[in-house]
C-alpha cells in the first residue's frame, strides 16, 4: 500500500519570486519543474509565461494538469535542465528574464515508494529521475568494491564509506539487492547510529546512489551554464540547494562569473582571451536561508540555501566542454 504524500510546499517560495521579480511580458524556466510549485508563484505574480523543464514524466503529467489553468502561458518540456537553452532554443524561445533551479529529488518523488528514492517506505531500489539509464540496483550489485566505496564517500560526505562498500559487496555475493529496505537495513548494521536527533545512518548512502545514478552535479554545472547562455542582459537567476555539495557548485559557479578579472602582472602577463568581463552580477553575498517559521512549517527547508544573480551584459564563459568562441 502507497502511503499518503505529504502535500508539497516549495522551499523559500517568496525568497525566489522575489529574486526573479517576474514582470509582465517576461519569458521564465523553471529548470526543475517537480510539483509545478515556483511556476505557479511566478504565474501569479506577474502577466508572463513560464516553461517547465523536467526529465520526470510523472512531473509532466501534473505539468499539463496545471498548464489548463493558465492557457497560453505555461508550457511544461520533458527533458534535462542542462539542456534547457537547446529546448528553448528548438521551440524558437530565448533568451529568457529568468531561470528558476530546485536541485536534488522533489518531495513527489521521495513520498512515491517505487520510485526507490526513500528509506522511509520499501520499494524497488531505482532512484531514477527519467526513465533511462542504469538504476540504483544496477549500480550496487554490479560497480567494483572500490568504486562504490568512491561513490558513497564523495557524494554521500560518508566517512564508513569503505566499511558500507565491503558490506554491499559480500552481501550482494549471497543476495542481490533489489529493494530501498534491503539496502537500509545492511547500511544501518555497519554505520553506528549517532545521537537521538542525528540523521538515520542509511541517509548519505542513498544520497549518494541517488547523485550518482542521476549524474546530479554534472547535470548542475550544465544547467548553470546553459542558464548563462540563456539569460538576456538584466535576466535573474535563482537556485535552491539542499547540501553542501550542490551550493559549494553553486558558489563556485558565481564567484567565477562575478568577480572582476586579476590585475596583470608585469612578471607574468595574462594570456589573449583569457581576461573575461563579471557575466554576473550576485544579488547578496550571502545565501539565503529559511526563516524560523518555514522550518517549523517545512522540515525539509532546513537545509535550503538560495544563491541569486543577474546577468551582466557581458558574454557567457565557454560551456563545460566546449571552447570559447
Amino acid at each position: 500500500m502507497t502511503p499518503a504524500a505529504s502535500p508539497h510546499i516549495p522551499v523559500l517560495l517568496n525568497e525566489v519570486v522575489e529574486a526573479l521579480s517576474p514582470r509582465a511580458g517576461g519569458v521564465y524556466v523553471d529548470g526543475t519543474f517537480g510539483a509545478g510549485g515556483y511556476s505557479r508563484a511566478i504565474l501569479d505574480s506577474a502577466d508572463c509565461r513560464v516553461f517547465g523543464i523536467d526529465r520526470d514524466p510523472a512531473a509532466i503529467e501534473r505539468g499539463r494538469a496545471l498548464s489548463a489553468a493558465y492557457p497560453g502561458r505555461l508550457e511544461v518540456i520533458e527533458g534535462r535542465f542542462g539542456d534547457m537553452d537547446e529546448l528553448l532554443s528548438s521551440r524558437g524561445i530565448g533568451p529568457v528574464d529568468g531561470v528558476a533551479l530546485d536541485i536534488g529529488v522533489s518531495s513527489p518523488q521521495i513520498d512515491e515508494p517505487e520510485r526507490g528514492f526513500s528509506f522511509r517506505f520499501d520499494g524497488p531500489l531505482d532512484m531514477r529521475m527519467g526513465r533511462d539509464g542504469p538504476t540504483a540496483a544496477d549500480v550496487v550489485n554490479g560497480a567494483a568494491e572500490s568504486e562504490l566505496a568512491d561513490i558513497i564517500y564523495h557524494y554521500g560526505e560518508e566517512r564508513m564509506a569503505r566499511r558500507v562498500a565491503r558490506a554491499i559487496v559480500a552481501a550482494r555475493a549471497e543476495t542481490p539487492f533489489e529493494r530501498t529496505r534491503q539496502l537500509a537495513e545492511l547500511v544501518r548494521s555497519v554505520v553506528p547510529k549517532g545521537r537521538a536527533d542525528a540523521i538515520d545512518p542509511a541517509t548519505r548512502t542513498f544520497q549518494a546512489l541517488r547523485i550518482h545514478v542521476n549524474d546530479e552535479l554534472g547535470e548542475l554545472r550544465r544547467g548553470l551554464s546553459a542558464a548563462e547562455s540563456l539569460l538576456k542582459p538584466g535576466g535573474r537567476l535563482a537556485v535552491v540547494s539542499f547540501h553542501s555539495l550542490e551550493d559549494r557548485e553553486v558558489k563556485t559557479f558565481l564567484k567565477e562569473r562575478s568577480s572582476p578579472p586579476p590585475a596583470p602582472s608585469r612578471h607574468a602577463p595574462q594570456a589573449r582571451g583569457e581576461e573575461r568581463t563579471p557575466s554576473f552580477r550576485l544579488l547578496s553575498r550571502k545565501p539565503i536561508g529559511p526563516g524560523p517559521e518555514e522550518e517549523r512549517n517545512n522540515p525539509r527547508a532546513r537545509s535550503a540555501r538560495l544563491r541569486a544573480a543577474e546577468r551582466t551584459s557581458a558574454p557567457a564563459f565557454p560551456a563545460p566542454g566546449k571552447e570559447a568562441a
